[in-house]
């Protein structure tokens, strides 16, 4: 694989954005890895499967952390590419590799990331864009 600038920018933003973690991440397990339903089954829910495409599997998860998304992804790039569109409406991502759970509080994030690893992303904020418009 060729090393790229744009791969090079992205390990950085990710080095510095463990910085000031006050450590953290040492809690955090190796992020994991399988199908929707196996992946559902390690944080005690059970799927409400609301897509079934070759591209995305995506279903409504609850469990005692509360509610959240779900989605299993057949690429990574399919994965960033559905990423980068959700965050514009906001929310928060628990990603991990072809996986990511979504959730309104980061509190249930934080919970799901106990278990399944990952990295919590955040969307867009938009509440200063509200007003006179």
């Amino acid at each position: 694989m060729k090393v790229t600038r744009p791969m090079l920018a992205a390990v950085a933003v990710l080095a510095l954005a463990g910085c000031g973690s006050g450590g953290d991440e040492a809690a955090v397990p190796e992020t994991a890895s399988g199908s929707l339903e196996q992946l559902a089954a390690e944080v005690k829910c059970t799927p409400d499967l609301q897509t079934d495409a070759d591209e995305i599997r995506q279903a409504i998860c609850k469990n005692l952390d509360g509610k959240f998304i779900l989605a299993t992804f057949a690429t990574d790039r399919g994965q960033r590419e559905w990423i980068n569109g959700a965050k514009d409406y906001g929310g928060h991502y628990l990603v991990g590799r072809k996986w990511v759970a979504v959730g309104d509080e980061t509190s249930t994030l934080t919970s799901l990331r106990e278990t399944l690893g990952g990295d919590i992303e955040e969307g867009t904020d938009h509440t200063a864009h509200t007003g006179g418009h």
